[in-house]
């Protein structure tokens, strides 16, 4: 497939397009066809931007339809009927149901557009700088966002220094053995140990990439405690694994916590249209009209069809049920597919439908893995420090047939790479389907 003007005209940036060498030109559900006509099995889910699959019917219908009729395309932060539509659907669907009040601030359309406005709230509220973030957390990278994304391939690249946070151990950095929530209230109840007061601390529930790390919901429970002891507001950046990913649409809510604010993005429309938001507790509303501004801070064609995703897949507990019952079937099959294998090193972690193949003694393989699998026609990435974890991704609407065919083809290029790697090919079945 001719690649050439890509080579040519587009920057070294790039990216996804390394992986993944061919020319895309259609899409249909959890389907990817190229210009050959060759389909693949999409496991990637625009890193998290189609929980609801490519080109979503119930959502495209409504879009078309709005277009038809000349709806407003570009407003600004004005008043449109599609953004009036959207507001009552998040009150009526997400926060009513639940008994939450958040005011709703539209900010640029990517997700690192809502961090920076977080982030900036919570300073000018508690008129600090400093945040506190976590290790392996990715944030953005954009200026602040990136002062609170861990990872140094993106650090590096920014041509500054990167200060006002202070990065603390995640749960489990140290092992199953260690309470970093206890160490990070002592760092903060010691006056010399050189940790600045902080506004906020900003924290996802499952690290998507920094190598789907998934905090204990006790863990995530004492970090609010610790917040409110120490006079800190707790973001919850749910940009990758909100909207329903981990089965409920909020990740944090089966941890029983509310943040005072929240950043959504990704998935929020539905349709894989460029949408970010941040729901702030409304004493925290302290801006001045227009101090934090745009262009693209109100994408109506965005706002149209997150009111249907909204409306179709979260008016009832009804998809949250079948999402849990996907995650059970697909971390099975990871746990019966790493045990197939002693010695290798394999181990599953996640939770919902970001399930991650961990090869932290081979890190290597998971990048040959996903490999082996786009040449049998599925996509699909990693992540982590040293990309040793393979990302599961799929669609929450993924069809289980067509679920079951990528895991079978993962399988086969799990058995490759191992193969390949010297690693022993003898699989141990067991009971039960796969």
């Amino acid at each position: 497939m001719d690649l050439k003007i890509f080579d040519r005209m587009e920057s070294e940036v790039r990216g996804y397009i390394r992986s993944f060498p061919v020319i895309f030109n259609q899409a249909r559900g959890s389907l990817l066809i190229d210009e050959d006509g060759t389909e693949y099995i999409d496991f990637f889910s625009g890193a998290g931007t189609l929980n609801y699959g490519h080109n979503n019917p119930l959502f495209k219908s409504e879009l078309l339809e709005y277009l038809a009729a000349d709806g407003v395309v570009h407003g600004l932060d004005m008043a449109t009927s599609a953004k009036k539509r959207f507001l009552q659907t998040v009150d009526e669907v997400l926060l009513r149901p639940r008994k939450w009040r958040y005011t709703l601030q539209f900010t640029g359309p990517t997700g690192t557009n809502a961090v920076e406005a977080a982030l900036k709230i919570a300073r000018q509220v508690k008129g600090r700088p400093n945040i506190i973030s976590f290790t392996h957390g990715f944030h953005g990278v954009s200026g602040g966002s990136l002062g609170a994304t861990a990872n140094a391939k993106f650090r590096d690249a920014a041509g500054y220094a990167l200060g006002n946070t202070t990065f603390m151990p995640y749960d489990g950095y140290f092992g199953p053995d260690v309470d970093t929530m206890a160490y990070m209230e002592k760092m903060l109840d010691d006056p010399s140990s050189g940790m600045d007061k902080s506004a906020a601390v900003i924290v996802e529930t499952v690290q998507g990439e920094g190598g789907v790390n998934v905090a204990t919901l006790r863990w995530l429970k004492e970090l609010e405690k610790v917040c409110r002891r120490h006079d800190m507001l707790l973001i919850v950046d749910d940009i990758q694994v909100g909207c329903g990913r981990t089965g409920s649409f909020f990740s944090f809510e089966s941890a029983g916590i509310q943040p005072d604010i929240i950043t959504l993005s990704k998935s929020l429309s539905g349709f894989g249209l460029p949408m970010s938001l941040v729901l702030m507790k409304p004493e925290l509303d302290v801006w001045k009209p227009g101090a934090h501004s745009g262009t693209f801070r109100g994408n109506n064609l965005a706002f149209v069809t997150a009111a249907a995703a909204l409306r179709t897949y979260w008016s009832d507990d009804a998809f949250t049920l079948d999402v849990q019952r996907k995650e059970r079937l697909v971390r099975d099959w990871l746990e019966n597919l790493a045990h197939s294998y002693p010695g290798s090193g394999l181990a599953v972690r996640g939770r919902g439908l970001i399930q991650g193949l961990v090869s932290t003694a081979t890190p290597e393989l998971a990048n040959a893995i996903a490999r082996k699998a786009f040449e049998r026609g599925v996509v699909i990435e990693t992540s982590g420090a040293h990309d040793e974890v393979l990302k599961f991704l799929p669609a929450l609407t993924i069809e289980d047939e067509l679920l079951q065919r990528g895991l079978d083809a993962i399988e086969a290029s799990v058995a490759d790479a191992l193969t390949e790697s010297g690693h022993s090919a003898r699989i141990l079945k067991f009971g039960g389907k796969r």
